[in-house]
């Protein structure tokens, strides 16, 4: 079946399909975990009000958003190894990955916590609430609850944008799609394949998020 969507091909395939999606997850899981730590302690850096720290935050968040990814990645990958830091494609695909997405989850972790109402913060200080406890027990909760959308969008782009990956010959999923069709072309079957995989698994993403938006909304629900 030349010219048809050739099924059979496509069946024969999926092994060789699979083993880039399970490498394309295990990228993403580690990198949106480091992410996420690398926002928490940037936000703690920004919101400190010490110049030592806040001007490091803000010259991070600035590089990263004005500078291509794809520069990033190649910066990591073919660069550092001239200073004698060498790091393999999977990760130099971690550590692109996850430095990229701390720059934004730092921006969300900080605008959840700045949005804390006022009126929030003196009801604490009137309870006599250490600036600590504000910190955890107040701020921190309402500031998730706020930050978990836009959290989410970075946590699927970082997903999507795994498929960068394949510029430096990591084997994931769309890697395995383009060797696959350079030798095979057959566009039609490879790409529609890993399209209805990163549809399915944006969509997950996504369903998970709204549940813990869901789950993390119900103490401030009216009773």
């Amino acid at each position: 079946m030349i010219d048809g969507f050739d099924w059979a091909y496509l069946y024969d395939t999926l092994p060789a399909l699979l083993r880039g999606l399970r490498t394309t997850l295990i990228v993403s899981v580690i990198a949106i975990l480091l992410s996420l730590a690398i926002g928490a302690i940037g936000a703690v850096m920004r919101l400190s009000g010490r110049p030592f720290l806040v001007w490091p935050a803000r010259g991070y968040v600035a590089f990263i958003r004005n500078t291509p990814l794809l520069v990033q990645l190649f910066f990591i990958f073919y660069g550092l190894p001239v200073i004698g830091v060498r790091l393999s494609a999977f990760w130099s695909g971690v550590v692109c990955l996850s430095i990229w997405g701390g720059c934004y989850h730092l921006e969300s972790f900080r605008a959840g916590y700045v949005g804390v109402s006022q009126g929030t913060r003196d009801a604490a200080r009137a309870l006599g609430l250490k600036a600590w406890q504000y910190a955890l027990l107040v701020a921190l909760p309402i500031a998730l609850r706020t930050a978990v959308p836009s959290m989410a969008n970075t946590s699927i782009a970082m997903l999507k944008n795994s498929s960068y990956l394949q510029a430096i010959g990591l084997a994931e999923l769309t890697f395995v799609a383009i060797d696959r069709n350079s030798l095979e072309f057959r566009t039609i079957e490879l790409f529609a394949a890993i399209c209805i995989f990163y549809l399915v698994l944006v969509l997950a993403m996504s369903a998970g998020a709204t549940k813990l938006e869901s789950y993390l909304q119900r103490p401030f629900l009216a009773r």
